[in-house]
């Protein structure tokens, strides 16, 4: 089988099984590019530098179609920003985000669950076919979850993470009681999806989910 090529955002963080960095996430090939320069701080972001983010991007995608890959993804779900601008550009079919997601779900109320809430805009939304209006609920600023992924750390303690996680699910469907789905915008939380489903009782969707059916419609 084809590989799946993966745009990687320039980090040092742990990456474990479940974390789109870990090629054990997946059940077929995957090939990664590092995007140099381009930070979490690049992507994380109300208002990207996005001619400096979009011109990585296409490099690398076209980098990553000459190596072999079928298929590009992005390793952060903020980059569903740049969704169709890259569609455009690469060679080869784009899946940037987790996002991409909620408009299949249809007859849903989709929350999201994601990295950051305050940069989480109208515009990534827009970008993706979803409702600007989508409800969304972040992981706090102070988290262990920001220490490690938006602060670039060394370490990961997986039993905070999870904490956070499924205490920012609760909080999300407490503040939109009508929310019966939950996509996580962040490609760094599917490890805790099984713990999150568990804990909501609703179904919980991430960029693994997405990315499983992605290589399904490709050569």
């Amino acid at each position: 089988m084809k590989p799946l090529g993966v745009l990687m955002l320039d980090t040092r963080f742990p990456r474990i099984e479940g974390d789109i960095g870990n090629p054990s996430s997946f059940d077929f090939p995957v090939i990664f590019r590092t995007m140099t320069g381009i930070g979490a701080a690049d992507a994380v972001a109300a208002h990207p530098d996005r001619p400096r983010v979009l011109a990585a991007l296409q490099a690398n995608a076209e980098a990553l179609a000459a190596d072999g890959a079928v298929g590009l993804a992005t390793s952060c779900g903020f980059l569903g920003l740049y969704q169709k601008d890259l569609e455009a550009l690469s060679p080869i079919p784009v899946a940037t985000s987790a996002l991409l997601l909620i408009k299949t779900l249809t007859g849903r109320k989709v929350g999201v669950l994601a990295a950051s809430a305050e940069h989480l805009t109208p515009a990534h939304f827009e970008a993706v076919d979803a409702p600007p209006d989508t409800p969304v609920e972040g992981l706090p600023s102070d988290s262990s979850f920001a220490s490690t992924f938006l602060r670039n750390g060394l370490t990961l303690d997986r039993a905070a993470v999870e904490r956070e996680v499924i205490a920012a699910g609760r909080a999300l469907i407490d503040r939109y009681p009508g929310v019966d789905a939950v996509v996580l915008e962040c490609t760094n939380l599917p490890p805790y999806t099984a713990a999150l489903k568990a804990a909501l009782g609703l179904p919980v969707f991430d960029v693994i989910d997405l990315l499983n059916d992605f290589r399904t419609r490709l050569p």
